[in-house]
């Protein structure tokens, strides 16, 4: 593409040329070379190039249409920042630390491009929209990004529940044995936290689909623009009111993180009881060696690294969201350079939670297998079912209170005994009350225990399948998994 008059030489820096750099020729000497490199972040926001491409492309052809530049001009434009594309995809655009950050790079690459034309680029705006506008456009697509992420991690966990839709695994309150429940439900607890997940990030993206471009430095500015124009073109929904606001507002970043941050504590309280089920005193899962590694000493180990590895990296994420709030606290408006340290917490952020969410699908798709008989007689050998003893005295009209205490008793006598409930004769219930009948072991039975759960939302396998049904439509599953999908149980 021929210039337009003679680019800058290749030993000037910024984007007009002159000594101070992008400045204006209010300075007179460019930076100290120290203080140049504290100052770039070109290292790091040239991941918004493709956001800044597009940014400018619709500046440009908004320009052009209200009459600013050409039509002609707007063309070329963004003809240039396409070639900018172009070069960008064959490794050809490598802005150095002169660029000092991804925005003056595209408009000095742009003015070698086209000579005084590409200067014209800037016209009616300011790095501090432009650069609110790119982090938004970035920010955007990655939430739609982790929604995938998240759909994948919870039709992983339904694949699962659905195939140990029968199976029963203990469950806990305080880490001690409580009641028995089914498998399924355990794991269909996890999918309403990543449903509340997606829930939250789908609000969090309206607050991001507002478009902060032509706030311009602070102000708005008096070049004839049309913000509605831009913000249509980019696809958002709506505009900013304030141009204050528009160029301070980081709300959304510090919103995105609290939900990153949710997401990364629902993942590391699965993890921590994966790590459980997978020792050798739970031994609930067997883990494949897929998603498992060895120790460099002892032979006979498989380690459990992912979710080990996704507990600890949520720590990153729960410290970029304090980072980024104790950052924005006490900033005065509007744009403050401040402002520059949300870009690497964002993409921290994004990063972990995406890498985070496809770990935790793929362990849950081929990393582990559950094993049943093992859990069956985890639930066979304690006092879980010790609550159905005192709920059948209810049921024979037995103050719930009263038959709290007989049960506690009974449940200290069979300890000091070393027997289980199941092995009472009917003679012993029957001296305890004589509400006892001989449907008491049916009644107490692990599977009996589960299924009287009936209440909407319990463990009961009738409402476990209600859940699985919703759980199906939510996630766009049109049929059951099978248990081969899901691998064999052992």
């Amino acid at each position: 593409m021929a210039a337009e008059s003679t680019p800058p030489s290749p030993s000037s820096s910024g984007v007009t040329g002159g000594a101070a750099g992008g400045w204006s020729d209010r300075f007179e000497q460019g930076l100290h070379p120290a203080i140049e490199r504290f100052n770039a972040s070109i290292g790091f926001d040239i991941t918004l190039l493709q956001e800044d491409l597009d940014g400018s492309i619709a500046h440009a052809r908004m320009l052009g249409r209200c009459g600013v530049i050409t039509e002609q001009e707007a063309d070329r434009l963004i003809e240039g920042l396409e070639m900018i594309r172009q070069e960008a995809a064959a490794g050809a655009f490598q802005p150095t630390i002169e660029a000092e950050d991804v925005h003056f790079a595209v408009e000095r690459r742009l003015i070698e491009l086209l000579g005084s034309l590409g200067k014209k680029l800037h016209t009616g705006r300011s790095r501090n929209d432009q650069v609110g506008t790119d982090l938004r456009l970035w920010l955007r697509r990655r939430i739609d990004a982790i929604e995938q992420a998240l759909l994948r991690f919870e039709r992983a966990l339904l694949a699962q529940a659905e195939a140990h839709a029968d199976t029963l695994i203990p469950g806990y309150t305080h880490l001690q044995r409580a009641q028995p429940i089914c498998l399924a439900h355990h794991l269909l607890a996890y999918i309403e936290m990543a449903e509340r997940d997606r829930s939250r990030l789908a609000d969090v993206r309206r607050r991001v689909d507002i478009c902060p471009l032509g706030a311009a430095a602070l102000a708005g500015t008096p070049v004839p623009i049309d913000r509605r124009q831009t913000a249509e073109a980019l696809g958002f929904a709506s505009l900013y009111a304030n141009s204050l606001d528009a160029v301070s507002d980081r709300d959304f970043a510090v919103e995105f993180m609290a939900a990153a941050s949710l997401v990364l504590v629902h993942l590391s309280r699965l993890s921590e009881e994966v790590i459980l089920w997978a020792s050798e005193e739970f031994g609930f899962i067997a883990l494949t060696d897929r998603c498992a590694t060895g120790s460099s000493l002892m032979p006979q180990k498989k380690n459990p690294d992912v979710p080990e590895l996704v507990r600890g990296k949520s720590g990153r994420v729960f410290g970029h969201l304090i980072g980024l709030l104790t950052m924005i606290k006490g900033l005065p408006l509007a744009y403050n350079k401040d402002f520059q340290e949300d870009k690497e917490a964002l993409f921290d952020g994004v990063r972990t939670c995406l890498d985070c969410l496809e770990a935790m699908a793929i362990l849950f798709e081929e990393g582990l297998v559950f094993r049943p008989e093992r859990l069956e007689r985890a639930v066979e050998s304690d006092f879980s079912n010790a609550t159905d003893v005192a709920d059948y005295l209810v049921a024979r009209d037995v103050p719930f209170r009263e038959a709290y205490q007989l049960v506690g008793g009974l449940v200290k006598g069979c300890l000091q005994e070393g027997i289980l409930l199941r092995d009472l004769p009917l003679e012993r219930w029957q001296q305890l009350h004589p509400a006892f009948e001989a449907d008491i072991h049916a009644a107490i039975a692990p599977r009996q225990v589960v299924r009287a759960r009936r209440s909407e939302g319990g463990t009961g396998f009738e409402q476990v399948g209600q859940q699985l049904a919703l759980a199906r439509l939510r996630l766009g599953q049109g049929s059951s998994a099978t248990s081969e999908q899901c691998g064999r149980a052992v």
